[in-house]
Formats: C-alpha cells, sequence, structure tokens
C-alpha cells in the first residue's frame, strides 16, 4: 500500500534538491535543441532506473538495527544539506548534438546524459536514505521518481523561466534546510531509541 505521507515528503525533499542540479540545465539545453516529448522519454527512463537502484540500496539499509539506520540516515542528510550549502555553481553541461531528430537518437542522447550525471549523484543518495528511512520501498520509489520527473519536464519545458524568477540559490538553501531538518529528526530517533 502507497502511503501518501511519505511520498509527498519524499517528493518535496528530492525535487527541491534536483532542481538546482546540473541535469535540470541538461534537460533546458536538450528541450531547446529537440522535441521534448523525446528528450522526456529518455531522461524519464534514465531517473526511473536511478530511483529503483536507490530504493533497491536503501532497502538493503532496512536489514541493519534501526537505531543504526537512524544514525547513518542522519549523518548522509546532514553531508547532504553541508554538499548543498557549499557546493559552487556549475555552468551548464555541453551536451552532444545527436546526428538526427530521431527518437531513439534524442531519447537516447538524454537517457545517456542522466544515466551518467546523476549516478551517485545527491538526489540518488538521499532516495536511498529515504528508503532506508521510511522502509517504504514502493512509496519513496513513486515520490523519488515523480519529484525527477517534474524536474525534468520543467527543465526541458520551462526551465529558463522559472530560473529568472526564483533565484537558484534560494531553492538550494530550501532543500538544504529540509535535508538538515531529516537528518537532525533521524540522529534524535537514534539516540531517542
Amino acid at each position: 500500500m502507497i502511503s501518501l505521507t511519505v511520498t509527498a515528503v519524499v517528493f518535496g525533499v528530492v525535487f527541491l534538491a534536483e532542481l538546482p542540479d546540473k541535469t535540470a540545465l541538461a534537460g533546458l539545453v536538450l528541450g531547446t535543441r529537440y522535441r521534448a516529448s523525446y528528450v522526456f522519454a529518455g531522461v524519464a527512463a534514465a531517473f526511473a532506473l536511478h530511483v529503483a537502484l536507490a530504493v533497491a540500496a536503501g532497502s538493503v539499509l532496512t536489514l541493519l538495527p534501526q537505531q543504526l539506520v537512524h544514525a547513518l540516515t542522519g549523518v548522509l542528510f546532514l553531508g547532504g544539506a553541508a554538499m548543498l550549502l557549499f557546493k559552487k555553481d556549475e555552468g551548464e553541461e555541453e551536451v552532444r548534438k545527436p546526428e538526427n531528430q530521431s527518437f531513439w537518437k534524442v531519447s537516447g542522447a538524454g537517457f545517456m546524459l542522466i544515466l551518467v550525471a546523476e549516478f551517485g549523484d545527491l538526489t540518488q543518495i538521499m532516495t536511498a536514505n529515504l528508503a532506508a528511512r521510511y522502509d517504504d520501498p514502493l512509496s519513496v520509489g513513486l515520490g523519488a521518481v515523480l519529484a525527477l520527473w517534474s524536474v525534468a519536464a520543467l527543465g526541458i519545458i520551462g526551465g529558463k523561466a522559472l530560473m529568472k524568477r526564483v533565484p537558484l540559490k534560494l531553492i538550494t538553501q530550501i532543500a538544504a534546510l529540509l535535508m538538515l531538518g531529516l537528518g537532525v529528526w533521524s540522529l534524535w530517533e537514534a539516540i531517542a531509541v
């Protein structure tokens, strides 16, 4: 059974953490060059694969004693918050242009770009942490994949307009505060048990 609360929490955290990421910019660049639906198909498939891997890794963590899992996820969330607060701004990634505009070439370029760029990324690590924290792989996976797909859609279709209206630094700070809160909460649960 899917928990709407867990799905919503995961969606919010992953969405805010992914917005300032380089993949939103890469999606924007691909979306301006190619048919948006083709780009989204490839990007969405890559994100689904990343979420599946992250949820599987997080589910393995649930086999450990719960106090240890809370301590580990707390430390990892605090590390993620620090990474967001102290990371340097990144410029646009150069994107290779496929030879033509066919579905397979464009979606394949989007898939490969995200597959490589996002492997071991902060949001993938966060998703694994959330899967371990909530021990609800389906709800965590659904929230994470919907968040990543939403950011991809925003980047592909309207990223430029959003970035003009909402400062990237503010989005990053909000995501860092949420992760800080989750980290403190997890550590509190680890010592309060």
